[in-house]
């Protein structure tokens, strides 16, 4: 049986520039309702919820821009599956922008 209440309380942070594109703010503590999030439907969520300009500079196609670097609970998503990990409560999602300009 599954719990209609159910939510997910996770820190998205963003670094290296990135928080720019998201009214300058670095650390966002979310409730995501329901219980089957995977960062790539994550990624969507902050693009509705959290960006204020310039999608373009974070989301390519269905995943992140080459140049961000994901980390959950500062382990490279790489590991972890990328965009088809599983969300857990508790979890810290950080993307952290390589790229500058000059």
């Amino acid at each position: 049986m599954t719990n209609k209440n159910c939510e997910i309380s996770v820190t998205i942070e963003f670094g290296g520039g990135a928080e720019l594109l998201f009214d300058k703010k670095k650390k966002h503590k979310v409730i995501l309702p329901g219980d089957e999030w995977t960062i790539q439907k994550l990624l969507f969520w902050i693009k509705d919820n959290l960006l204020k300009e310039r999608p373009e500079l974070f989301i390519q196609r269905d995943t992140v821009r080459p140049g961000i670097l994901v980390l959950v609970n500062d382990t490279d998503w790489e590991l972890l599956g990328e965009s088809s990990y599983k969300i857990n409560s508790g979890d810290t999602i950080m993307f952290i922008s390589t790229l500058h300009g000059g």
